[in-house]
């Protein structure tokens, strides 16, 4: 196997598999960042920042 049916190879790989696999992660993610039951999570993390305010002082 020469080193341009090497590439031909891999970059056919890429072009359908990579895809697949981008896709699928980018599902996955969207689907654990909106599960159910993490609304508490996002909301103390929205309002970490302002856990040891002093009242604006």
């Amino acid at each position: 196997m020469s080193e341009h049916s090497t590439y031909e190879v891999l970059r056919q790989i890429a072009d359908s598999w990579g895809l697949l696999a981008m896709l699928v992660l980018w599902l996955g993610f969207g689907l654990w960042a909106f599960r159910p039951g993490v609304r508490r999570h996002h909301e103390d993390a929205a309002n970490m920042i302002f856990k040891d305010e002093d009242n604006g002082e």
